[in-house]
């Protein structure tokens, strides 16, 4: 049984955060480390953790430099074999979930699955946009980021910090980094997280599309991420006809 530490980052989500909470400690897997990092919320969000101490590993509570210094933070207190990411309004897809991805192919160097999107309301959405890929590597993104960081469980060996020169998107940075150094890949085929729309790449979505478009141009190069990029428009405008078809 591999040891699992969860991180979730946290500031001023009082609504959302007991979700959160219940979504990890309720899980039947039992060998979890669990790392609260809040930024010196101010608006009872650390009276709600406070609540569940006795059922998490570690809290911090103070300043950061945003939300990839946090999870920096995290990473640093992080003892576990696996490292996954579940942050404050998203949860994990049900009670059961870590004990099925384990159960899947011990020994991986990192799981992933689905994400089911959810709105403010926790109104589902349905599945992303960007389905999970049958099979998954470094290459993968080149068309779109089409696995969450909620939704992949990373062997801790091939983890680095996230570079904090990308203030939006360096969470494809860390996941194509951690994939370039993974000898197995599984997918687990299930619905494994559920996200909370409108985090901070979709408030500054034209930065976040910055950051993107240079990360790919990085790792896949500047010509075939400007042929990849218009497969991504053609894509999305199919996408939106579509459902504007089934709308109406």
């Amino acid at each position: 049984m591999p040891k699992l530490t969860i991180i979730t980052i946290v500031y001023n989500n009082v609504r959302d955060i007991e979700r959160t909470i219940n979504s990890v400690i309720n899980q039947t897997y039992k060998k979890i480390e669990y790392i609260i990092i809040d930024g010196k919320s101010t608006d009872g969000t650390l009276d709600i953790v406070e609540k569940y101490s006795n059922q998490i590993s570690k809290i911090v509570s103070e300043p950061d430099k945003g939300i990839y210094d946090a999870m920096n933070k995290g990473l640093a207190l992080a003892t576990g074999d696996y490292v996954l990411f579940m942050n404050s309004g998203d949860e994990i897809f049900d009670e059961h979930t870590v004990q099925e991805v384990f159960d899947s192919s011990p020994g991986a160097d990192i799981y992933y699955g689905e994400t089911e999107m959810y709105n403010d309301n926790w109104e589902s959405l349905g599945r992303r946009r960007h389905e999970a890929p049958e099979q998954f590597d470094w290459t993968s993104f080149k068309y779109g980021m089409n696995i969450s960081h909620q939704a992949i469980y990373i062997r801790k060996s091939i983890l680095t910090p996230y570079d904090l020169k990308y203030k939006y998107s360096s969470d494809i940075d860390w996941i194509i980094k951690a994939a370039k150094k993974s000898s197995n890949i599984v997918n687990v085929h299930r619905y494994v997280a559920k996200y909370l729309v409108g985090g901070m790449s979709k408030k500054k979505h034209r930065e976040s599309l910055k950051e993107r478009f240079q990360i790919f141009t990085k790792y896949y190069g500047l010509i075939p991420n400007i042929f990849n990029h218009v497969i991504i428009a053609g894509n999305l405008l199919f996408y939106f006809l579509k459902h504007k078809r089934t709308n109406d």
